[in-house]
């Protein structure tokens, strides 16, 4: 089936933090999110409940994506009150008028829900999607497209390869992360207790490809072709993308 191979990296990260990720192409943004948040250490994506507030800035279609029903919202009624801001405009005081002509420019921009657009029309067209994950830590995360293929036969993505440990939930960003990783990978740190514990309660775990693809199997959304794949009782006996 048709399928896209792209390359996950967070931002600002050093060395660089990056998965090579196979998927069925057809996905929503939200199974793109649940995408990231399984081939990383946060807890927004599927089977969990959402954690942190998210979007895609789809720059190029003036467009934003996001669980954000407040964005949402307001858009709606920008759109069905224009007249409204335009005269709110014109009586606005002096000191007020540049940060309201701002807001205004915000609210022009179409705003999505995640569960009812598909990635596949971006990806393709401009090579790459921002994204960014909790606007208090403030991740930003870049997808780019690499290689469509249709030599891909599982309903589910598959991760590929990749390096280095993702950060976990509420680590007070990249700075906080290394601080993080710093005590908790030195039993002699004065802060290693503390953060062993933050870890536990986190479920944080160094990068670990074998029990990131047993994850990714969850997030279903295509019809695994099997008679495509050469199994033995549905135990893969080889292939290209995945192992086992």
């Amino acid at each position: 089936m048709k399928s896209y191979i792209v390359r996950i990296e967070l931002e600002q990260s050093n060395p660089l933090i990056w998965r090579r990720v196979i998927m069925p192409a057809g996905a929503t943004y939200n199974r793109l999110h649940d995408v990231i948040q399984n081939v990383t250490n946060f807890r927004s994506g599927y089977p969990y409940e959402g954690y942190h507030l998210f979007e895609f800035d789809l720059t190029e279609d003036h467009k934003i994506v996001t669980n954000n029903e407040e964005a949402y919202v307001e858009h709606q009624h920008y759109k069905k009150n224009k007249a409204m801001y335009e005269e709110r405009l014109k009586s606005m005081p002096l000191e007020r008028l540049e940060f309201e002509k701002n807001y205004q420019e915000r609210l022009k921009i179409e705003v999505r829900k995640p569960t009812s657009l598909k990635i596949d029309d971006y990806l393709e067209k401009y090579k790459e999607i921002r994204y960014v994950y909790d606007l208090g830590d403030d991740w930003h995360i870049t997808v780019k497209l690499e290689q469509v293929v249709d030599d891909y036969y599982f309903g589910f993505p598959t991760l590929l390869n990749g390096a280095e440990t993702a950060p976990p939930e509420d680590v007070g960003g990249m700075h906080g992360f290394y601080e993080f990783l710093e005590a908790y990978r030195d039993e002699k740190h004065p802060g290693h207790g503390v953060m062993k514990a933050l870890a536990e309660s986190s479920y944080f775990r160094e990068y670990d490809p074998d029990r990131i693809n047993e994850r990714l199997k969850g997030l279903n959304y295509k019809k695994t072709e099997w008679n495509k794949i050469n199994h033995e009782g549905y135990k893969i006996i080889e292939d290209k993308y995945r192992k086992k």
